[in-house]
């Protein structure tokens, strides 16, 4: 192959490797050379090139995103001369990620027995495996897709350095720093996104487990999706010994003999909830996300894996994690016809190509096809021509995309909904009657009002509590409480959830306006945990219940998370006291008091400069923290902790000296440094030193950006940036006029506050004390508020939905009414929310640019 053809095709299908190739352009020649793109790649080769490009010890995230880099500008080249089908691109894909996982781990892991020795487990090697899911997990990776994964190891004990700590810290830091290592921006991008969120308790849980609490997690507590999950699951890098006994451990209940339609339909039915959670925006009618729209590759993917579930108790032959071998191997088994498994197949060929050629442009992990005609046939020109030779239009390429995803909806609708029950029993009927004998009170509540939207959870939670007699006592005797609960049920998806894994919390319903408590005085970790679960679940539940105005809610949970790091710092300093504290300061959500479900928590830790030859021992006690807040154990972590904050970044050290903040905010740190630092307080040690340290930062701010017009010039570049990065992922914070576009307002405006300290940093404390201060008129302040709450509430709302923060209004009917219930309940106003939504985006934008001087 030519070098001039190969760059023409390259320039043709990516900017970004056409940039790679320009600045270094032996790569192609080496690549056009002799038969190298005639050959498969192969994983032994692809560790040996990684192994030769980087210097000794743990590798920089910028060579590893340069490696990634050079080997799918190889991938692509056979991609486009048709040299390599679907399954072998993205097995190579595959493979690269997989290299590139272990030999990071090989270092990190040989870095950290330098330092600790290594971690034994019964006399041996403690192992650890990276276990994959998703799409890597598959061996289908795309040319942008993040990487799912899940951290395992043997079991407990310790390492056999003299530095000597537990297996779990030493894994739980090499688990760390691979996930961040991978997902680190530089200047040649980042290797991978790395996504933790499959693991066990999703973003709360550990970051890695024993094998054994793993097994007990999916053994009890894993819901039906997470065990479809698992379908994907294998070990790509580490030792396979801990994922195949995970896997082996956990395999009966992911293929159980008893599964029927029933129960797979059950999973398939939140084949949607799931489409939402992964999708990047709302897409409207001006584009099409393959992956998640009606018959895209979302669907074959959840017909592949019930037809698994349902069959592979039986038939080991269909356990595979990789979709188009799936499809094959169901076809052999007859569970799929000739004619359904061309079609499923020749479809999902397609998709994935549509895909590969959406990603491969700028490296960007999308799905959607712009419906504009003019970039229609543009994209059409860089698809595979059609059978028989002809070009490939805007026309013919929607033309085939809408014969495949019909195709697909009329194969699912009758292979998963074929043996379907005629029609659906109505078991609550007959628990309604007991109720009538056993309960009455309860009876008479739901004869007011049953549940609708969580009728299946709320019967499953009655079925529990007609075994506990004091709570169902509890239910039978108080008609407002009773009350409660059903609305509950049918207001939040993910408070009935955890009342349905812990009907105890049942008592927390009579507490209701009692405020946060604080935790037990000598409270261990264990007492720490159960304390802020109670707490923050009655929290959540008043939301709810009592209609209360979503700031006072964040106000709360700001309390609580407040209370718990104070509580954590007890813990590790109570064995060793020093008369000296250290300052524990809050960033963020909780440094502006909106702390809420989901939240990380942002902290630095800081200590007065006398305390500069303690660091080692103010830095234990900085990890015991962190540890006792986000250790995993089977009620969760408490909150996940992000320290990434202190001065540069992961690369600095965890405990610094007050000097040392001030040395780098005077003259190194980036505008976006001290703009963070304007949302912060103290939450634990020494709170009037840290606040006065706070006082002192804000001056260093403000002299370095508060004067003239580089302060207004830095915060519209950096909300610019935002919005390009993010605003396609997250529309409702980092889109046009999203909540980015007030909170950039607000810091701007508080920068021409010169010497005024800002102790209160709640966005309706914000806007209050610029609109007195002048500089803010009545009418913008108003609207603010408003628009302040409003895009809070939707935030708060689809936390009680989903257990985390999700970045667009839902497309589910279903959960578009929940969401707009919740609103409601919480700013008064009642119409419909994508309208409400769009007229809050255009007058917040419009209110950013008059002040932004944009216009």
């Amino acid at each position: 192959m030519k070098t001039a053809h190969a760059l023409e095709l390259v320039r043709a299908h990516s900017r970004f490797l056409t940039e790679e190739v320009e600045r270094h352009p032996e790569l192609l020649r080496a690549l056009c050379a002799g038969a190298v793109l005639h050959r498969a790649v192969s994983y032994e080769d692809v560790r040996e090139r990684l192994e030769r490009s980087l210097l000794p010890g743990p590798p920089a995230a910028r060579e590893l995103a340069r490696f990634r880099r050079r080997e799918m500008l190889g991938i692509l080249l056979r991609d486009l001369r048709g040299l390599a089908d679907l399954a072998e691109i993205t097995g190579a894909l595959s493979t690269v990620a997989d290299a590139i996982l272990d030999v990071v781990y090989a270092r990190l892991r040989t870095s950290l027995e330098a330092r600790h020795g290594a971690p034994v487990f019964n006399g041996k090697a403690c192992g650890f495996s990276i276990v994959a899911l998703g799409k890597l997990g598959g061996e289908e990776l795309n040319y942008s897709s993040d990487i799912d994964l899940m951290f395992v190891y043997d079991g407990p004990g310790e390492t056999s350095g003299r530095d000597s700590i537990s297996n779990h810290e030493f894994f739980k830091s090499l688990s760390t720093q691979l996930a961040e290592l991978l997902s680190s921006y530089t200047p040649e991008g980042l290797a991978y996104r790395v996504d933790l969120r499959l693991r066990p308790d999703g973003r709360t849980g550990e970051i890695c487990l024993s094998v054994d609490a793993a097994t007990r997690y999916y053994e009890t507590r894993a819901r039906d999706w997470e065990l479809q999950m698992l379908i994907k699951a294998r070990a790509a890098a580490g030792d396979r010994g801990p994922a195949r006994r995970l896997l082996d451990a956990v395999e009966p209940r992911i293929y159980d003999t008893s599964l029927d339609f029933n129960a797979i339909e059950s999973v398939s039915q939140t084949r949607e909830r799931i489409h939402e959670r992964l999708a990047s925006k709302r897409t409207g009618g001006n584009e099409i996300n393959v992956k998640l729209c009606q018959g895209g590759i979302r669907d074959i993917e959840f017909l592949v894996q019930c037809l698994q579930r349902l069959h592979g108790g039986r038939e080991r032959w269909l356990r595979h994690g990789g979709t188009l071998l799936s499809l094959f191997r169901l076809r052999d088994k007859g569970l799929l016809s000739p004619t359904e498994y061309a079609r499923l197949a020749s479809a999902y060929q397609f998709f994935r190509t549509l895909e590969h050629r959406l990603q491969i442009a700028d490296d960007l992990q999308t799905h959607s096809l712009s419906l504009d005609p003019d970039a229609l046939n543009q994209f059409a020109r860089r698809m595979p021509p059609p059978a028989g030779g002809t070009e490939m239009t805007g026309n013919t390429l929607l033309e085939q995309l809408h014969v495949h995803r019909e195709e697909v909806v009329e194969i699912y609708e009758r292979v998963v909904h074929a043996n379907q029950p005629d029609a659906p029993a109505q078991p609550q009927s007959n628990l309604v009657r007991s109720l009538d004998q056993r309960a009455p009170g309860l009876a008479a509540s739901m004869a007011q009002r049953t549940p609708s939207r969580g009728a299946a959870r709320f019967e499953h939670f009655l079925e529990r509590v007609r075994q506990m007699p004091e709570l169902m006592q509890l239910l039978d005797g108080d008609a407002t409480l009773a009350a409660r609960v059903i609305d509950l049920f049918d207001a939040s998806p993910y408070l009935s959830e955890q009342l349905l894994r812990a009907p105890e919390l049942l008592n927390e319903f009579t507490l209701f306006g009692a405020g946060p408590g604080n935790p037990p005085h000598g409270a261990t970790p264990a007492d720490l945990r159960r304390w802020y679960r109670r707490e923050m679940f009655r929290t959540l539940c008043e939301s709810v219940c009592l209609s209360k105005p979503v700031f006072d809610t964040l106000e709360e949970t700001s309390r609580l998370g407040e209370l718990a790091i104070a509580a954590a710092y007890d813990i590790a300093v109570r064995e060793q006291p020093r008369r000296t504290q250290m300052m524990v300061i809050a960033l963020g959500r909780l440094g502006m008091r909106e702390f809420d479900l989901g939240s990380d928590a942002d902290l630095i830790f800081v200590v007065p400069n006398r305390e500069a030859a303690e660091l080692e021992y103010w830095t234990k006690v900085a990890e015991k923290i962190i540890d006792v807040l986000t250790s995993y154990t089977g009620e969760g972590v408490i909150f996940s902790v992000d320290t990434r904050l202190r001065p540069n970044g992961r690369e600095g050290a965890l405990v610094q000296t007050e000097q040392a903040y001030k040395s780098y905010f005077e003259s190194r740190a980036e505008a976006w440094e001290g703009m963070a630092f304007m949302k912060s307080h103290a939450v634990a040690g020494d709170i009037n030193r840290a606040t006065d340290f706070l006082n002192e930062l804000q001056e260093l701010d403000w002299r370095r950006y508060g004067q003239g017009e580089r302060s207004i010039d830095d915060l519209r570049r950096m909300r610019m940036r935002l919005e390009k990065e993010m605003g396609e992922a997250n529309p409702l914070k980092a889109g046009p006029g999203g909540y980015y576009d007030t909170d950039f307002t607000l810091m701007y405006l508080r920068l021409r506050s010169a010497g005024i300290f800002f102790k209160h940093l709640s966005t309706p404390r914000r806007i209050d004390i610029v609109e007195k201060m002048g500089h803010l008129d009545r009418d913008d302040a108003a609207f603010l508020r408003e628009a302040a709450a409003f895009y809070r509430a939707i935030d708060h709302g689809l936390r009680l939905i989903h257990g985390h923060a999700e970045g667009a209004l839902p497309t589910s009917p279903m959960e578009l009414e929940i969401l707009g219930d919740l609103v409601h309940r919480w700013t008064g106003r009642n119409d419909p929310l994508p309208e409400r939504l769009e007229g809050i985006r255009t007058q917040t934008r419009a209110v950013f640019d008059r002040l932004f001087r944009c216009e």
